[in-house]
C-alpha cells in the first residue's frame, strides 16, 4: 500500500499543498486562495474552505480516493506552516487530517527547510509582509520582523506600495518631487485623483492582499527608471538585509561562514534582489543564494524526516504545474 505525505505552505497571498510518496516524488499539487486569519468567524470558515479545497484537489490530482464518510485526510506525515503562526489553526488543522506526524508550524520555519534543503542558514521572506528566520547547527532558532503590517513587515509588499502611495501624496500636497507613481497608480486603481485613491485603499474593496498586489507597479516603474519607485525599492532591500544581519548575530560567531537565502514575491524584482544579495554578502561570513527549493516543499522535507525518511526530492510535475 502506498504512503503519501503532506506538505502546506498557508500564507497571506496563497495556498499550496503538496502531496509526495515515500520515494521522493511530488505526486500531487494544487493552490488556493490565503488562509493566514481564523479569528473572526467568517474567516475561520473561509480558512476551512481554502483548506479543504486546497488539500482535496492535491489529493484528486495525487489519485487519492476521497472517503465517502467524510473523514479526515489520511497521511503518514504531515507538515503544514502557517502564516500568522500556528497557535490558532493547530486544532482545526488536527481534525482535517490525521497522520502519525503532524506537525503545524509557522510559514518561516517551512521557507527555511525548502531554501536550505534543510541544512541550517537563515531565510529573509518579503511577500505581502516580512521575517528573518533561522537556526543554526546547534538547532537554535531567532527571528527578526514579522510584527504585522501596522508595525513591521519592512521591505514587504504592502510596505512598498505604503511607500509608493507615501510619494503619490506628497507630490498630491506640492511637498514631494513629481513621480510616474501618481499617474500610474491612480489609473491601477480606478480612482479619478490620488485622494480617491488613497480613500479607496480604506473600503473593503482593497484588503491588505490586493493593496500588496501593486507592488509590481512599482518595480515596473522603477526598472523605467523613475526615481522615487527606485530609492522604495533599494530601501526595502537595505530593510530586508538588515533583518538577515540581526538573525545573524543572535545564532552565529562574527567569524563563522553562514548560508542565507530567500522567499516570496517581492524578490521577483531584480532590482531589489540584486542589491539585497550584495548587501548581505557585505556583511562579511555571509554567503547569499537562490533557494534550492520553495516553502511548501520544505514542509514536505520536515514531513518526510519527521517520518525518519530522507529522499531526494523529484519537483517534476510540480515544477510543470506551479
Amino acid at each position: 500500500m502506498n504512503e503519501y505525505f503532506l506538505g502546506v505552505d498557508g500564507g497571506q497571498s496563497g495556498t499550496t499543498a503538496l502531496i509526495g510518496d515515500a520515494a521522493g516524488r511530488i505526486v500531487g499539487w494544487a493552490g488556493s486562495g490565503p488562509c493566514n486569519h481564523v479569528a473572526a468567524s467568517e474567516a475561520k470558515a473561509k480558512f476551512l474552505r481554502v483548506m479543504a479545497e486546497c488539500i482535496g484537489h492535491a489529493a484528486q490530482c495525487a489519485g487519492l480516493a476521497p472517503d465517502a464518510s467524510g473523514a479526515p485526510w489520511r497521511f503518514r506525515s504531515a507538515c503544514l506552516g502557517m502564516s500568522g503562526g500556528p497557535d490558532d489553526k493547530d486544532s482545526l488543522l488536527r481534525e482535517m487530517i490525521q497522520a502519525d506526524h503532524l506537525t503545524v508550524t509557522h510559514d518561516a520555519a517551512i521557507a527555511l527547510a525548502g531554501a536550505t534543503a534543510g541544512e541550517p542558514g537563515i531565510v529573509v521572506i518579503a511577500g505581502t509582509g516580512s521575517i528573518a528566520f533561522g537556526r543554526n547547527e546547534r538547532d537554535e532558532t531567532a527571528r527578526a520582523g514579522g510584527w504585522g503590517h501596522l508595525f513591521g513587515d519592512e521591505g514587504g509588499a504592502f510596505d512598498i506600495v505604503r511607500k509608493a502611495v507615501h510619494a503619490v501624496l506628497r507630490e498630491h500636497e506640492g511637498w514631494g518631487p513629481r513621480t510616474t507613481l501618481t499617474p500610474v497608480l491612480i489609473e491601477s486603481t480606478g480612482a479619478c485623483d490620488a485622494n480617491d485613491m488613497l480613500h479607496r485603499f480604506y473600503t473593503p474593496e482593497w484588503p491588505r492582499s490586493r493593496v500588496a498586489g501593486l507592488a509590481r507597479v512599482v518595480d515596473t516603474l522603477a526598472e523605467a527608471g523613475d526615481p522615487a519607485a527606485g530609492d522604495i525599492l533599494r530601501r526595502a532591500a537595505q530593510d530586508l538585509a538588515v533583518l538577515a544581519a540581526s538573525v545573524r548575530r543572535q545564532l552565529w560567531a562574527d567569524t563563522d561562514v553562514v548560508h542565507v537565502s530567500w522567499a516570496g514575491g517581492v524578490f521577483n524584482s531584480s532590482i531589489l534582489s540584486e542589491r539585497f544579495r550584495m548587501l548581505v554578502q557585505l556583511d562579511g561570513g555571509s554567503l547569499c543564494a537562490a533557494p534550492l527549493h520553495g516553502p511548501a516543499e520544505g514542509a514536505l522535507l520536515i514531513a518526510w524526516k519527521n517520518a525518519g525518511i530522507a529522499p531526494v526530492p523529484q519537483s517534476d510535475l510540480y515544477a510543470k504545474q506551479a
